[in-house]
C-alpha cells in the first residue's frame, strides 16, 4: 500500500530539505505542530523510504574540486555483462556524482567533479581502460547557475 503524503508531511519534508540539522523543536515550530507528532511522521516517512538518508552538502570549490564535467557516453554494447561492468566502474569512482541512462542518441550522461582538466583526463583514461565505449564527449561547466537537492513539494 502506497504511503499517503498530506500537507503536514510536505511541510516537514520541506523543512528537512531546507536544513536537516534543525532540531525537532525547530521543525515542529515552523510547521505548526508539536515535537512528538513531527517525530512520528519523520519515522513513518523514513520507514516508507520517502526519506532515504540525511547528509551534508559540501562546497566543491572550497575543497579544491573546481572542474565539473558533464560526460556524454555512447556505446554499442548493451549486454548485461557490459552494463554490470560499466555500473561497477562508475560505483568505484567517487568523482562520478551522478549517472543517468538516457533515451535518445546518447546512452549515458555522467556528472563528474574533479580538481582540474588533468584530473578529468586521469578519470577518462581509467574509465575507457575498463569498459568499451563507442564515443565519449566531455563538456566543461563554465558556471553553475542553479543547483539544488530540494524537490518541489
Amino acid at each position: 500500500m502506497a504511503l499517503r503524503i498530506d500537507e503536514m508531511d510536505r511541510k516537514i519534508l520541506g523543512e528537512l530539505q531546507r536544513d536537516a540539522a534543525q532540531s525537532l523543536d525547530e521543525i515542529a515550530k515552523r510547521v505548526g505542530s508539536s515535537k512528538t507528532p513531527v517525530w512520528n511522521r519523520i519515522r513513518k516517512l523514513r520507514e516508507a523510504g520517502v526519506i532515504r538518508r540525511q547528509t551534508v552538502l559540501l562546497d566543491a570549490e572550497a575543497l579544491g574540486f573546481e572542474a565539473c564535467f558533464f560526460v556524454l557516453i555512447r556505446t554499442s554494447e548493451h549486454e548485461a555483462d557490459w552494463q554490470a561492468k560499466f555500473l561497477q566502474a562508475l560505483q568505484d569512482r567517487p568523482e562520478v556524482l551522478e549517472a543517468h541512462r538516457l533515451a535518445g542518441d546518447i546512452d549515458y550522461i555522467l556528472k563528474v567533479q574533479v580538481q582540474n582538466a588533468r584530473a578529468y583526463d586521469t578519470f577518462y583514461q581509467a574509465l575507457i581502460s575498463e569498459v568499451k565505449v563507442h564515443n565519449v564527449t566531455a563538456l566543461l561547466s563554465m558556471e553553475e547557475i542553479k543547483s539544488t537537492t530540494m524537490l518541489p513539494l
